[in-house]
């Protein structure tokens, strides 16, 4: 189990991380979810021994390793800007971390062909990373990690610069062959959908602080506050000013339906994601909503949707965003009816706690 207590680090005035306590355990796929310079890669350095804490400890299986370096420790790291040794093959680049382990030349062998298969690298065993494209490389910067048999593996955006389908491949693959290992497996990403797709556990960063952990799926659909459902939403998450009387929501003088078990009478903030704003009428989706179109983007089997803030409604506090399956084309500045789905709504209240969670389905 990796545990970190307390964690904070200071770099001069700027604090980097802040107050983190994790605890992570063996065979788990934990998933650093947040925007750039959220704090994920600085956590990571603290995990691995690349940087000592400010204040805090980390322990590994019980034993504190606060101050014990990287090279004491025993770590896999691949990063999205890949690490290879330039005059070495893949091959050799593959089998280093077992080659200093005193790994049998056969088994290194073995391990080596498995995990080039595996990340379709078994063309270019042969050649040197000068060699390869961006994509190879950091395949090979995988493939030395996996066969490492490290208990703590830690992968910082590591499939940003592979090509879509291999992509897809590796997000199902990958977790489970770090937690066959029995590893701790710590995956950042700036990607809420990637956080689906790896499911385990994530923790939501913002600011060097966690705003919240726990089963992936669970912080997705009930985050704990606004922040959290700001940093689990892409497209962003489409909010709105509004209060709340007698179970009734209103935006300005606009109704915007009414809730099943609301909160109490107040003000709060209404969050909706994208793909809970509908361009079509149903039995769901039946408090309209007249807007502009600001732009829309056709990505092939869905639409975006951009939503002009000046008349989307009162209180919006950025513009809005529907997500719709097929391809819609619509002009800037067109008039556009959306519906709504009260049930789908989350609302926050003025602390941006939530109070009110969509129910699940």
């Amino acid at each position: 189990m990796l545990e970190l207590n307390h964690v904070s680090k200071q770099v001069g005035r700027e604090t980097h991380i802040s107050g983190v306590s994790l605890s992570l355990e063996r065979g788990s796929l934990n998933v650093l979810l947040g925007p750039t310079l959220a704090g994920k890669t600085s956590l990571m350095r603290l995990m691995a021994g690349l940087d000592r804490p400010t204040s805090g400890q980390v322990l590994m299986d019980g034993k504190d390793v606060t101050g014990v370096s990287v090279r004491n420790r025993d770590v896999a790291m691949v990063y999205q800007q890949f690490i290879n040794y330039p005059s070495l093959t893949v091959f050799e680049n593959i089998a280093s971390p077992m080659r200093i382990a005193g790994v049998g030349r056969k088994e290194r062998d073995r391990k080596v062909r498995e995990a080039a298969e595996l990340l379709k690298l078994t063309p270019y065993l042969e050649r040197i990373p000068l060699n390869l494209s961006g994509g190879q490389q950091q395949r090979t910067a995988l493939a030395r990690a996996l066969v490492k048999g490290a208990s703590l593996v830690l992968l910082d955006e590591p499939l940003a610069n592979l090509d879509y389908k291999l992509r897809e491949e590796l997000r199902v693959e990958l977790p489970r062959l770090f937690a066959e290992s029995g590893a701790v497996f710590v995956y950042a990403t700036t990607e809420p959908h990637e956080a689906l797709l790896l499911g385990g556990h994530t923790a939501t960063l913002h600011e060097g602080k966690i705003t919240q952990f726990g089963p992936t799926i669970d912080v997705h659909d009930r985050p704990a506050d606004l922040v959290t459902a700001k940093t689990f939403a892409d497209p962003p998450l489409n909010t709105a000013r509004v209060r709340v009387t007698g179970g009734h929501v209103h935006a300005g003088e606009r109704h915007l339906g009414q809730l099943a078990n609301a909160p109490p009478d107040g003000e709060y903030t209404l969050g909706l994601r994208a793909h809970h704003v509908s361009l079509a009428a149903n039995d769901r989706y039946q408090t309209a909503l007249t807007v502009r179109v600001g732009t829309s983007e056709i990505t092939g089997s869905e639409t975006f949707v951009h939503l002009d803030p000046d008349v989307a409604q009162e209180g919006a506090t950025s513009h809005w965003v529907a997500l719709t399956h097929g391809v819609h084309r619509l002009r800037a500045g067109d008039s556009l009816t959306v519906h709504l789905d009260p049930s789908r709504y989350y609302l926050f209240d003025t602390s941006g706690v939530l109070a009110h969670a969509p129910a699940a389905h």
